[in-house]
Order: structure tokens, then sequence, then C-alpha cells
């Protein structure tokens, strides 16, 4: 008997503790992402000085896959078919991206990264990478794997 009491007090304490730690963990997300957004502003404006965020992002997931179409944009981003489309035709505009018809359905229009956008994108990644890997030369491999652990399950959410 004695063990459950002392473990329904430690659930009460542990209860508050998590709650103390989620609502941390929270606040420090909070900031991540307001920093993202000031980063993908600046990546937005290196690879080109008209180029917004949200080309930006289009532009880093069609270089990534090696192509996509504005449909899956769309999914994937959750955006408007016309935020993408616009978006898209500035892209090509700057000649950072191309358009050629589907090959199985000529209706769809399939998009690749010019290779400037590609070369632009390679530099911006090159030094993001360094500014990570800078900021966390204190972490193990195993708590980068945690933390890669955690951000996965966040994804899923």
């Amino acid at each position: 008997m004695a063990v459950l009491e002392v473990s329904a007090s430690a659930d009460s304490v542990d209860h508050a503790d998590v709650d103390d730690a989620l609502a941390e963990f929270q606040g420090q997300l909070n900031l991540i992402f307001a920093r993202a957004q000031t980063l993908w502003r600046e990546s937005a404006a290196r690879v080109h000085r008209d180029l917004q965020p949200a080309g930006y992002k289009l532009l880093t997931f069609v270089e990534r896959a090696g192509s996509a179409s504005a449909h899956q944009l769309a999914d994937s981003f959750e955006m408007d078919k016309s935020v993408v489309s616009r978006q898209v035709r500035m892209l090509e505009e700057v000649g950072l991206l191309v358009s050629r018809p589907d090959e199985c359905d000529g209706r769809l229009r399939v998009l690749t990264a010019t290779p400037a956008a590609s070369a632009a994108l390679a530099e911006v990644r090159s030094d993001h990478a360094t500014r990570m890997r800078d900021a966390l030369t204190e972490m193990t491999p195993e708590e980068l794997r945690t933390a890669s652990k955690v951000f996965r399950i966040l994804a899923e959410v």
C-alpha cells in the first residue's frame, strides 16, 4: 500500500512537471517558428530580390522533389490554387522554375527548378547547415536523433 501512495503522489508531481515542461517546450517552438519565418524571408531575398517566402517554400519543395505539379504544391502546402499559380508564374518569370507538359497528361504542367535556382538554393542550404552545425556543436549524435524524433512526431500531429 505504501508504494501505491508514493506512486500516486509522484504522479501528481509528475503532471505538474510535465505541464511546466510542455509550456516551456511550446514557448521554444513559438520562437523557432518566428525565427523560421525570418529565415525564409532572408533566404528568399538571397535567391532573388523579388522572391516572397511563399515562393521560396514552393521552389525548395520542387527542387528537392525533382519536379512537381501546381496541384501537388497546393495540396502539400494547403494553399489556394490561385496563390500557387501566382507564385509559380513569378518563379517562371524570374527564371527560377520551368514548366513543361506532363508526359502522361498533357493538360498538366510539370515544374522543375532551373540550374540557377538549384545553385542558389544549394548555397543557401550550405550556409544554413553551417549555422545549424555551429549552433548544435554541444549536442551528441544521440541527442540530435532524439530531437529529430520529437520533430518527426510533431510533424504528424
